[in-house]
């Protein structure tokens, strides 16, 4: 019994991904195992070449009965099984032919279930766009909104800067006139 494949390299592999030592030789072995009981499983169901030609001995000497009978058959009953036979193949037709009306059937019910299911799909994604967008209009909105407001206590801040300096410097200029 040989194994086709390496088990040091998938030791050495389990290694590399993580495993121990102990623990990539016990996954190997059980590896093993396993393969073992199923080729052993598998050598059970198998035939020996003597079996097999034995089977075949059998088997054309069934055969050979066999065509002895349908000799016999054919004379007295073959026309009547050739009756029988006939009638079992229309109704197999017609058999087959219900069962392709059903599975077209079924095929179209399933491609308009299909359907469906995209339609809605498609309008459950375009809900979702719409809302997306109303979000994206509204914070582009909000995100304007404070950039307006940003800028007007910008330019408050500097009317106040502005008026601070100027009264700075009238208080300066008017000290400075006192002392001059």
């Amino acid at each position: 019994r040989k194994l086709y494949f390496d088990t040091h390299a998938l030791v050495c592999l389990l290694e590399e991904k993580g495993f121990t030592t102990q623990q990539s030789e016990v996954i190997v072995s059980a590896l093993v195992k396993i393969m073992n009981t199923n080729l052993d499983m598998i050598y059970k169901d198998m035939v020996t070449k003597v079996q097999q030609e034995i089977a075949l001995q059998q088997v054309m000497s069934h055969i050979a009965g066999v065509k002895k009978d349908m000799i016999i058959l054919e004379k007295s009953e073959f026309s009547a099984l050739r009756s029988e036979n006939e009638k079992i193949k229309l109704e197999l037709q017609q058999i087959k032919k219900q069962v392709t009306d059903e599975i077209t059937k079924v095929r179209a019910d399933n491609k308009l279930n299909l359907n469906l299911e995209k339609s809605r799909v498609k309008e459950l994604h375009a809900q979702q766009d719409r809302a997306l967008t109303q979000t994206d209009r509204k914070i582009d909105t909000e995100v304007a909104d404070l950039k307006t407001m940003l800028e007007s206590h910008k330019l408050d801040n500097i009317k106040y800067l502005a008026g601070s300096v100027f009264t700075c410097l009238t208080v300066a200029l008017g000290f400075y006139r006192l002392w001059i």
